[in-house]
């Protein structure tokens, strides 16, 4: 029951990681008007996300105006492996239900 609830909390947090982050790079990438506020909304939730990945990748511009957020991108594979890392470590340490079989 607690393992579930544990699993699940790590997939809840996942998924809004995944979402946030997923929406920046689509915004950035489709040059998304910063001053409207849902694209500033997400911009400004995804950078705590963003911030420990800052300088590891350059973001690369195409053209005039598409941009490809490197470190959004790096941050959203981390951040998904560090889930499948909690969920192997939970069922690690998570007490397995054995069944006792009568012999007749």
């Amino acid at each position: 029951m607690v393992t579930r609830l544990v699993l699940g909390l790590i997939n809840f947090f996942l998924g809004l990681a995944e979402i946030f982050l997923g929406l920046r790079v689509l915004m950035r990438f489709f040059a998304a008007n910063p001053t409207a506020p849902f694209v500033h909304w997400i911009y400004t939730s995804s950078d705590a996300l963003l911030q420990p990945f800052r300088g590891i990748f350059p973001v690369s511009v195409i053209g005039k105006y598409h941009v490809i957020d490197f470190p959004a991108i790096f941050a959203m594979i981390v951040y998904g492996l560090l889930a499948l890392l909690f969920e192997a470590l939970v069922g690690y340490v998570a007490p397995t239900r054995t069944t006792v079989v009568e012999k007749k």
